[in-house]
C-alpha cells in the first residue's frame, strides 16, 4: 500500500470515500413536515406541561410523542405550560410564527398546496 501521494487518481478517489464512509456531511437545518393543514383545538389546564410537536412526525398531534429523535433530531418539542384553564387552537401546519398556537399561517398556499 502506498502512500496517498503514490496513488493513481482512481485509487485515491476509492480510498478517500472509504474514509469518508460513515461520517456524517453537513446538511441545511432539520426543517418540520405540515402535519395538518388546518389547527387542532384542545383543552388546556392551567399549570399542567405541555410538549407541543414542532417536526410534524408525532403520531399524537399536536403533542410530542418522541418522534423528532429519530425523523428530525435538530427539532426539539417547545414545552410549554398555560397560565389559564380553556381552550386553544395549536398549530399543525408547523408553520406558525407564533408557537404553539395557531397564527392562520395554515391558510396560506405554501401549506393548503403541500401534500401530506
Amino acid at each position: 500500500r502506498g502512500t496517498m501521494a503514490s496513488l493513481r487518481p482512481a485509487a485515491l478517489v476509492t480510498r478517500m470515500r472509504a474514509a469518508l464512509e460513515g461520517v456524517r456531511r453537513c446538511s441545511a437545518p432539520a426543517q418540520p413536515v405540515i402535519a395538518a393543514k388546518q389547527p387542532f383545538l384542545v383543552e388546556l389546564k392551567a399549570g399542567k406541561k405541555h410538549a407541543w410537536c414542532a417536526c410534524g412526525h408525532s403520531k399524537s398531534q399536536p403533542f410530542c410523542d418522541g418522534s423528532h429523535r429519530r425523523a428530525a433530531p435538530g427539532i426539539a418539542p417547545l414545552r410549554f405550560t398555560p397560565e389559564e384553564d380553556g381552550t386553544a387552537l395549536l398549530c399543525g401546519c408547523k408553520r406558525t410564527r407564533t408557537p404553539p398556537y395557531c397564527d392562520g399561517t395554515h391558510k396560506e398556499e405554501a401549506v393548503q398546496g403541500a401534500r401530506l
